[in-house]
């Protein structure tokens, strides 16, 4: 079976890294957030991935959302050495994969992510939105890290927490003329169950990004579970498409002291994977405030529905 063949019948995602992360004793509360780990606790990375394929992922998502060049050289790495630490965590993701295949024989997949400009702010923006840069501008941004996550050769690249269209358009735009083979998802970030988080349709968000091919599926993450279902329901109405949703536990982000605020709520993951998949999702995970036990929950479901 390829990637795109399997994500017509399901896809197991991993959950939160920097829950995990911070559960080994990372310190993450600072501008590089999960990519402080990439300096000096690969280990604590790869534990993360292998928890998340015991646990039933069967596509992790390496450690390069808030990893960028230029998040590094401005907490005093060279630039050596912040591109030694993005293709680190690429390497460090495949190694835990591999592993797991020698041990099960089960081969899974890697999704090299590119956060958005939002999440360099390390403001909330990748909430909000409230930035708006020239396609030349986003990809002065994105190519640095882009191009080293390519050169280590995952499975898929997933443009993800996206507040806002233009942004995966201008990268979606250079990877069709230099790597038109590499498959894609882009997930949104959401302001309500019709709308992106700037304030975009998400009827013409799915539109515009549908046009390439690409992309093998679109949605969102780390959002409310409350606000899935309907979401979910708005996407399929615009493309065929498998969707691609993994929300974090309802929780808010508090930009400034980068942690989530407590919550109460409790969610039935394998209830509500049944429920997400008659809405048309077929890579399903977690977010942020998720774990193991989620993916687990997410994993039962999965492997009766399809």
């Amino acid at each position: 079976m390829s990637l795109i063949e399997d994500a017509k019948s399901g896809i197991v995602l991993d959950g939160a890294m920097s829950d995990e992360l911070e559960k080994q004793g990372v310190e993450t509360d600072n501008k590089l957030w999960t990519a402080t780990a990439l300096v000096d606790q690969l280990n604590k990375v790869y534990n993360a991935h292998q928890d998340y394929f015991r646990a039933g992922a069967e596509l992790v998502i390496t450690d390069t959302y808030q990893a960028n060049v230029q998040a590094f050289e401005e907490s005093g790495y060279s630039k050596k050495e912040a591109e030694k630490f993005i293709r680190d965590a690429v390497k460090v993701a495949k190694k835990a994969r591999d592993d797991y295949q020698k041990e099960t024989g089960k081969y899974n997949y890697v999704a090299g992510t590119i956060g958005s400009y939002g999440a360099y702010l390390a403001d909330g923006n990748e909430y909000q939105g409230d930035y708006n840069l020239s396609e030349k501008e986003y990809l002065d941004f994105h190519l640095p890290r882009l191009k080293l996550v390519l050169k280590e050769r995952p499975d898929l690249i997933a443009l993800e927490t996206q507040p806002k269209i233009t942004e995966p358009v201008a990268v979606l735009n250079w990877l069709e003329t230099n790597y038109p083979d590499m498959p894609i998802y882009v997930s949104f970030t959401l302001k309500d169950s019709k709308h992106v988080s700037d304030g975009t349709s998400i009827e013409h968000a799915t539109q515009e990004i549908s046009k390439y091919k690409q992309v093998f599926a679109i949605g969102i993450n780390c959002v409310s579970p409350k606000l899935v279902d309907q979401a979910l329901k708005e996407f399929a109405k615009y493309t065929s498409k498998p969707l691609v949703v993994y929300p974090n536990l309802g929780a808010t982000y508090d930009p400034k002291i980068k942690k989530w605020r407590s919550f109460k709520e409790k969610f039935d993951f394998a209830e509500l994977t049944q429920k997400w998949y008659e809405d048309g999702a077929r890579l399903i995970g977690g977010c942020c405030t998720t774990g193991p036990k989620e993916i687990k929950e997410i994993r039962q479901s999965i492997d009766k529905l399809r």
